[in-house]
């Protein structure tokens, strides 16, 4: 008995020697034959039967929303990708390894599935790509890279400064069908959302609303194509442009409404107009460096900005009308004013050489007529006042600004109405539905 015991002591002895010697990675290399070369884990799709299907896990987060360029259409961002699968030549019991579960290996050494993003318009400088790959004993094999990424976006400047832009990130292979390789993404959106957000290092002027993630299957022709397509769903920050732009642009229109105040004949009027003009002209120079020249649609900021500008030109031609008539006026009224004035002047010296005849006959009658001087005298008086009149009424004609006072009345109304109806339009197709 005491023999047998000596051996079992023994062999268990050997037994945790054994072990011991498969604690190395290299003896876990070996039983996977991973350390030497070879091409048949590099080269062919790592399934023992080539009728099963490799499923690829696609995994995008954001890290930064760097630039949105409406001129060229492209966002730059920073994101991390991570892509897994099924490596079927690579699987192993971890408690024959001393409890190793995973292994890292350098990715020359196996089969990466060749997908690319169909919107990446970045250079392969900008990819920091690991280079080593995670290799989980269950088989799973994951890859991780972290890129700027500059991507071709469909941006939709109708309602900028108030846009919501969706750009997507579309993923497929070059080569492989939905027969022999699939893609699906490993997360869901409310997921991607919520990490995206928590991880986000820079945002500039975009806020980040949603991380979506859906995969389509295509024909094209007689090949049945598998995408995955992560849509970003962000939103700008306007308070800038409506600082810089809209606010302005608003105060200037205000101010143009109030020259109407201004008498058109002090001269300032015309000229304060101008300068509006012209104040207008620098918000529009400033706008054309924003937008692109390859807008199909005008964007509405550029509708806003060329009506206020059209109705400020048309209040400036509106004055200079204003100023026209009055002068076309007051030519007349000085031209034909003038002979009536002089008939007066003519009128009173007639009536005074009258009354001097009446008055020098009067001298050679008898000083007893004073009754009758009186009534002479009252006679004179009455007709004075006759020619006062006369001049008064003269006086009191509509003044040579009347067709010009009526035209700016009639304008004042008519462009104060039509400003009204433009910007309850624009308050409720630009600004009301681009928060609705």
């Amino acid at each position: 008995m005491a023999a047998l015991r000596i051996l079992a002591f023994l062999a268990s002895l050997a037994l945790c020697s054994g072990q011991n010697s498969d604690c190395s990675y290299l003896t876990l290399l070996d039983h996977l034959n991973l350390s030497s070369s070879q091409i048949m884990l590099t080269a062919m799709r790592p399934v023992k039967d080539w009728r099963t299907n490799t499923t690829v896990k696609i995994d995008l987060l954001l890290y930064g929303i760097l630039q949105v360029d409406e001129k060229s259409q492209t966002l730059t961002s920073h994101i991390s990708l991570e892509m897994s699968w099924i490596n079927e030549f690579l699987m192993w019991e971890p408690e024959q390894f001393c409890g190793i579960s995973t292994l890292q290996i350098p990715a020359s050494m196996l089969w990466i599935p060749d997908i690319s993003m169909k919107e990446d318009a970045s250079d392969t400088s900008s990819i920091s790509s690991s280079p080593l790959l995670a290799v989980s004993s269950d088989g799973w094999v994951k890859k991780v890279a972290r890129q700027r990424l500059i991507s071709t976006c469909k941006l939709s400047l109708n309602l900028f400064p108030f846009d919501t832009q969706r750009c997507n990130f579309t993923f497929n292979s070059y080569t492989a069908d939905d027969h022999s390789l699939t893609l699906d993404g490993s997360r869901n959106n409310s997921a991607l959302t919520m990490i995206s957000a928590h991880i986000m290092v820079t945002k500039g002027e975009w806020a980040l609303r949603h991380l979506d993630v859906t995969v389509v299957s295509l024909n094209i022709s007689e090949n049945h194509e598998n995408i995955v397509r992560y849509t970003v769903t962000i939103r700008r920050k306007p308070l800038l442009y409506v600082v810089n732009l809209i606010v302005p642009l608003l105060y200037l229109l205000v101010l143009d409404v109030a020259s109407f105040f201004i008498h058109a004949s002090k001269g300032e009027k015309l000229s304060f107009k101008i300068t509006v003009l012209l104040s207008i002209s620098v918000l529009l120079l400033i706008l054309q460096d924003m937008l692109p020249s390859t807008e199909d649609i005008l964007p509405y900021i550029a509708t806003y900005f060329v009506a206020v500008f059209a109705l400020v030109g048309i209040s400036v031609l509106e004055s200079m009308l204003v100023l026209f008539v009055m002068d076309m006026e007051a030519y007349c009224s000085s031209k034909f004013c003038k002979p009536v004035e002089a008939e007066v002047e003519i009128q009173l010296h007639d009536h005074e050489s009258e009354d001097k005849v009446q008055v020098e006959q009067q001298k050679g009658a008898s000083q007893a007529d004073a009754p009758g001087g009186r009534q002479l005298l009252k006679q004179i008086l009455q007709e004075v006042k006759v020619v006062r009149q006369m001049a008064a009424n003269q006086e009191q004609k509509p003044s040579h600004c009347s067709l010009a006072v009526l035209i700016d009345s009639v304008f004042f109304v008519f462009y104060l109405f039509t400003i009204i109806v433009f910007l309850t339009y624009m308050y409720i197709n630009w600004i009301y539905l681009a928060f609705a």
